[in-house]
């Protein structure tokens, strides 16, 4: 009996206590999926629920009596072998080991859609997590980003939402045509300019601009400066997300801001807030009044001479969301950018959107990494490249996606690249690796290989490491739910390391493959079966962190 199933079963015991009069409940006040958990102490049972408090007081009875109805109709369901309660009203279920077991063989046939849920369906998310300037190479600051975002992502798809991902680039204003000069700079063998970029980099870019554009040297600066700011912007961009496909990261969209600059939805949105009664004209400037909602002062969005400002780019970015039907906006923002939360809600709330629903901002702390070294192309920088050739990408996005995004985090490069338990990447991974070790083993052996018609007799998983390796196993899809609902990544990684402890320990006490002349039993070929189920659980959570699950190790 799978979490879900248990979860049904109970608000099916609740329609029928109503059914039958012996529960005044209204209909909206019965959960559609009921919560049940892993109690801490397994002698408690194999599941948990505190239902039974929740209701008592829209059913005007005591939570122990609540408790009571519910415990008679749950234990005839088929595979609860016993009900208690305990405290005030909490219900602790325990299954028999053939509904408890079973798990294993509904884990892969589910295959890689266990763990998958419907608590988001019907949402439509747009998730934003790098805003970086095309002006250089990724860096270690959008590290952590990067490998949140991205699972973030994939977390609000396995629980129903539809997800776009967006990366805004920065590629307006000042910083471009600094950019732009400083690669002039380079292809006419002078000095970089005041305020532009150093780098071997900037070189590089050079030799890429003059290659596409031999005649390049005969412009004038004037002439040459808009080719070369193309050029070596897209040279630089293609350099970038070359960077994130290694390190696992795909966007759906690459949003430009300048392109909000050029196709005047800068000043759409400036005419769309005016209707909406919340722009203002003072001192030759034009202004949005996000005093009205919390923001600490107005916000210029037009400056007296003419120029837009960024907040009126970020102002028009979100309204371009919202009109790509985006219901919900989430930015994933710097730990310098804490004054952008009021800022960005106060948008949302001109725009006619309710700023605690349809946006969230999230902000990540810094990250380092003890030991790094400055880029050799960049010279001012931690790169990213340079990250993943030391390191690994699996490393890196494991290590960067176990801890809270909202925690400094510094990374200790010795243990991520330790073959032993003391590195948790290697620890899932191994645990992962070994689970198709022992399926090699095991049709060496001639026990089999799980297919739909293997034999499998739930009841014989009555080991107490089998009993804590299907509790952990049982647990991964409302881990995964909470982890999306929450926002937390890390939910999932430190999960997994609960998961590979588990089957450390069954496979320590409990031997698949039979030992000498042993014959080969059901018993053999059911634990292959759990066998099978764990490797699947630890292969479908290292895909939502974006690493890989290997196959030997």
């Amino acid at each position: 009996m799978t979490p879900d199933e248990l979860s049904l079963a109970l608000t099916a015991s609740l329609r029928a206590a109503v059914a039958a009069g012996e529960l005044a409940l209204a209909e909206e006040a019965i959960p559609a999926l009921v919560k049940v958990e892993r109690p801490k102490n397994r002698e408690h049972g194999d599941w948990a629920t505190n239902i039974a408090l929740q209701l008592a007081k829209p059913a005007g009875l005591a939570p122990r009596a609540v408790a009571e109805l519910l415990k008679g109709r749950l234990e005839a369901i088929a595979g609860v072998s016993s009900v208690d309660i305990a405290g005030p009203g909490f219900l602790n279920i325990t299954l028999e080991a053939a509904a408890a077991g079973a798990l294993a063989k509904n884990i892969v046939e589910a295959g890689k859609h266990y763990g998958e849920n419907k608590a988001l369906e019907g949402q439509v998310i747009n998730v934003e997590f790098i805003s970086a300037n095309p002006t250089g190479p990724l860096h270690l600051a959008h590290t952590r980003w990067a490998a949140v975002g991205d699972s973030l992502a994939r977390l609000l798809r396995a629980s129903g939402a539809t997800v776009s991902t967006e990366y805004y680039i920065n590629d307006a204003g000042s910083q471009m045509n600094n950019f732009a000069a400083s690669v002039l700079a380079s292809i006419k063998g002078e000095p970089t300019p005041e305020g532009g970029y150093p780098g071997a980099y900037i070189d590089e870019l050079a030799h890429l601009v003059i290659n596409d554009h031999p005649a390049i040297k005969e412009l004038t600066d004037e002439a040459a400066l808009p080719v070369v700011r193309q050029a070596a912007y897209q040279a630089q961009l293609a350099d970038i997300k070359e960077t994130l496909a290694d390190f696992g990261v795909d966007f759906d969209v690459f949003f430009s801001e300048q392109q909000l600059h050029t196709s005047g939805a800068i000043e759409e949105a400036v005419n769309r807030l005016r209707e909406q009664g919340h722009v203002f004209d003072q001192d030759g400037a034009v202004w949005l009044r996000t005093t009205d909602f919390t923001d600490d002062k107005d916000r210029v969005l037009i400056r007296a001479n003419g120029e837009p400002t960024y907040f009126a780019a970020d102002a028009a970015y979100y309204l371009s969301k919202k009109d790509r039907g985006f219901e919900q906006k989430i930015y994933l923002l710097g730990a310098d950018h804490h004054g952008y939360i009021g800022r960005l809600k106060a948008i949302a709330a001109c725009a006619g959107d309710d700023p605690e629903h349809n946006i969230e901002v999230l902000i990540g702390q810094m990250v380092s990494v003890n030991g790094a070294r400055l880029s050799k192309r960049a010279g001012n920088i931690v790169e990213l490249r340079d990250l993943l050739n030391w390191l690994g990408a699996d490393a890196l996005r494991y290590s960067l996606g176990r801890s809270p995004a909202n925690s400094p985090l510094s990374l200790e490069p010795e243990e991520l690249q330790k073959a032993s338990n003391d590195n948790p990447v290697f620890y899932v991974q191994y645990a992962h690796a070994r689970t198709k070790a022992v399926d090699r083993n095991a049709e060496a052996a001639g026990v089999g290989v799980v297919s739909a018609d293997f034999p499998f007799d739930a009841a014989l998983l009555d080991h107490p490491t089998e009993s804590a390796l299907l509790a952990a196993l049982g647990s991964f899809p409302s881990v995964v739910a909470e982890a999306a609902k929450f926002r937390e990544p890390h939910r999932v990684a430190r999960h997994l390391e609960v998961i590979a402890g588990a089957y450390h320990r069954w496979y320590d006490a409990c031997r698949v493959t039979p030992q000498g002349d042993e014959p080969v039993t059901d018993l053999n070929r059911t634990r292959l079966w759990l066998n099978d189920a764990t490797g699947q659980v630890l292969a479908n959570g290292l895909e939502l962190l974006g690493v890989s699950a290997p196959e030997r190790m």
